[in-house]
């Protein structure tokens, strides 16, 4: 499924808003994350691509009572967000039990949570910044004790940095705090910062209570596994290691409107497993990829096709396996014995039956997913390898390679910093220009690469670098886990006049068809050389070379479950890159080593990994795109920049608009930042991620929810007789 700076990669999904920002993996994850607000009148407002799909219907219509199974990927390591291993079951867990000043409406802008706030705004600007929070009189804690001023005075002691006890992961914001003090009365709170703060309503979104956050030891251990005290509409019953559940029920102190499910459950299911659990009851509601969202829409279109096993008779195992891995059964069970195919066949055909109540909601995830160049040694140490880089992409046909085949709008992301719909969002790709692949050569000879120079002799199917890989690592690209795109190039098939390959329709099925099926390693047919495939025409006669080495990069990939779709956009993108002289080496690593030994150390070239978007990039995204600098042990520092390419001025443009209140003046500082991030072409936007939700057809409320928070009150099962009408909001 999917990796995703608390901060980390796109395999496993990890919250955002603990401590740094997030990264994203593989191919998928489930992010909540807070995006910007406020947009100037004088200027044209974006909207989301694609709409939240959760069957949206009045609460009169939802079953009182009733469990939902919510599938996660693993059980959170701990319940107290702002630590550094929590993830994005620890975010759920957060959004239904604890109070948020702020949460995201549909169009991904913060506002005022009703439930806990009558109003939250600056009140003062001189000497000081001074936000004045009116609480809502009701809010209390599962306890009986009122939210107020405490909660908060204990949450920035904690947060602020000042205190190294706390183990936190975060202290954006909350360092630039001077002090916290009582309103008028009990229900006003007054936050007056040292220096100005414009994203303020980041803060205290989750607020924990100050039993939690009190002492370093109730913060570092007592929220891990269990919320004593809560105040949202549902509470934590308890965490059950041996079943891998997080058990949520209904608070009974919860003054807002009564949740309509009993229960509901976070369950750990791994990727892998998703179909089977939707079909055997063990899941109601599951992120799901391109092959599962597939065979459950062969489930509903499967009604009395015919199947090897109708008849009686023997059929051949050469029948059953054809049959097997044409219906999307994977290539070790479709091999088996004639009998076990058999049984699995079986196992499959009632699955499928299964799945006819499970219906698949679809929308985009706050999250893009990007081309990350390292800007730290070799090559694309120099800005014009990078830029031609970036020229040489099509970022419309990468695209859609990805996102037409699921019926989703397929726009490239023109922003580092924010995503269509946030007000925050501007197309800054004009700073680096669009593509051409003539630009790019020129820019390549400008750099000194050129053609026809002498060459080094090069080992072939050399090692890697990096940790010593284990068979899971292994590809079928190569012995190592490896192989070299054009290797074997012998210049057939039709181009477009521009070099780059002309694909039929057929081609195009076909490659839309392959994104959704399973199987270890992904590739759009007609983009790599590997195995015998005939690279496009117009491929230069040989790579680029400058003083007597060729212009190779190597390009890492996850090799584990879920990463087809991150695979064959990085062959198409190498045989883009092929048609300007770049040779590309694919290698592939195991999902646990991918970020860690990869990426945040710096080994690779390229590298494809997701970030999630933010409601304050002026804030979260500063740390994504710093300048490295020298540690006092003299280690390079680069946050979470891992491409490590930054410059001063991009600094300076986050560090003004972090302290400008004028939301539109702040909101212009971050478009000319993210300009800036462009032409230093240290990473290249493509697309905004899937988001694909299985979910039990009568389960409303709930499913794809793109940026908005979800409502756990509103959750739950349609009444009988009821019925769902057409969602006006369905992208």
């Amino acid at each position: 499924m999917s990796h995703d700076v608390r901060q980390r990669p796109e395999g496993s999904r990890h919250s955002r808003r603990s401590g740094t920002r997030a990264v994203a993996f593989l191919t998928a994850g489930a992010l909540a994350v807070p995006l910007l607000a406020g947009c100037g009148s004088d200027e044209e407002t974006s909207s989301p691509l694609a709409g939240q799909d959760i069957a949206p219907v009045a609460r009169d219509l939802v079953a009182d009572g009733g469990s939902l199974t919510w599938a996660v990927d693993a059980l959170p390591e701990t319940l107290n967000t702002y630590q550094a291993d929590a993830d994005a079951g620890t975010s759920r867990v957060a959004q239904a039990v604890l109070p948020s000043m702020f949460r995201l409406d549909a169009g991904g802008r913060p506002v005022a949570n009703p439930a806990y706030l009558e109003s939250a705004k600056v009140i003062e600007t001189e000497p000081r910044q001074v936000v004045l929070y009116k609480l809502n009189q009701q809010a209390v804690w599962s306890d009986g004790r009122e939210i107020g001023a405490a909660d908060f005075l204990a949450q920035w002691r904690a947060l602020s940095g000042k205190n190294s006890a706390y183990w936190t992961a975060r202290n954006a914001g909350y360092d630039r705090i001077e002090k916290i003090e009582r309103g008028d009365n009990d229900l006003q709170v007054r936050v007056t910062f040292s220096r100005p703060y414009a994203d303020w309503k980041s803060l205290f979104s989750p607020l924990y209570p100050k039993d939690v956050t009190g002492s370093p030891e109730t913060f570092n251990d007592g929220a891990r596994r269990r919320l004593k005290t809560t105040a949202g509409p549902f509470k934590v019953e308890r965490v059950d290691t041996a079943k891998k559940d997080v058990v949520l029920t209904r608070n009974a102190r919860w003054w807002g409107r009564p949740a309509k499910l009993e229960e509901i459950v976070l369950h750990a299911v791994s990727p892998d497993k998703r179909a089977a659990a939707l079909a055997d009851g063990q899941a109601d509601l599951a992120e799901i990829d391109a092959s599962d969202a597939q065979r459950i829409g062969l489930a509903h279109r499967a009604k009395g096709t015919g199947t090897p096993l109708q008849g009686g008779g023997r059929t051949s195992a050469r029948k059953l396996r054809d049959w097997a891995l044409a219906h999307g059964l994977d290539a070790g069970r479709a091999h088996q014995d004639g009998e076990k195919l058999t049984g699995a066949i079986t196992r499959y055909l009632n699955e499928q039956q299964a799945l006819r109540d499970v219906e698949v909601r679809k929308s985009l995830e706050p999250v893009y997913t990007q081309l990350a160049l390292n800007g730290s040694a070799g090559p694309l140490t120099d800005e014009r390898v990078r830029r031609a880089i970036a020229r040489a992409l099509d970022r419309t046909e990468l695209t859609r390679l990805v996102l037409t085949p699921l019926g989703l709008p397929a726009v490239p992301v023109g922003s580092h910093l924010a995503l269509s719909g946030q007000a925050a969002y501007a197309d800054g790709s004009g700073a680096l220009g669009a593509q051409d692949a003539q630009e790019a050569q020129a820019l390549l000879t400008e750099a000194g690469w050129v053609r026809g120079g002498p060459l080094k002799e090069e080992k072939k199917n050399q090692k890697a670098a990096g940790p010593e890989k284990s068979d899971e690592d292994e590809s079928d690209g190569g012995d190592d886990g490896e192989y070299v795109v054009g290797e074997d190039d012998k210049g057939h098939g039709d181009t477009d006049g521009k070099g780059r390959p002309q694909e039929s329709a057929d081609d195009q099925e076909s490659a839309g068809r392959h994104l959704a099926q399973e199987g270890k390693h992904g590739g759009a047919p007609g983009a790599y050389a590997p195995k015998g495939t005939a690279a496009p025409a117009a491929a230069p006669a040989g790579p680029l070379a400058k003083d007597g080495k060729p212009l190779a990069l190597r390009f890492v990939l996850p090799s584990g479950p879920g990463s087809d779709t991150l695979n064959s956009v990085a062959e198409r993108i190498s045989a883009m890159l092929e048609q300007v002289g770049i040779r590309t080496t694919i290698t592939k690593v195991s999902d646990e080593s991918y970020f860690k030994d990869h990426i945040a150390a710096g080994d690779y070239d390229l590298a494809l990994y997701s970030w999630p978007s933010s409601a304050f990039p002026a804030t979260d995204a500063r740390p994504v795109y710093a300048k490295p600098l020298p540690a006092a042990d003299g280690s390079l520092n680069v946050e979470q920049n891992y491409t490590r390419v930054g410059t001063d001025q991009v600094d300076q443009l986050f560090d003004e608009a972090a302290t400008t209140l004028d939301e539109d003046e702040a909101r212009g500082l971050i478009r000319k930042a993210d300009s800036r991030i462009w032409a230093a072409a240290g990473s290249i936007p493509l697309y905004q991620r899937p988001q694909l939700v299985g979910v039990r057809k009568n389960l409303v409320n709930a499913g794809a929810f793109g940026f908005q928070t979800p409502v756990y009150e509103d959750m739950g099962f349609l009444k009988k007789g009821a019925k769902i009408s057409a969602s006006p909001t369905k992208g």
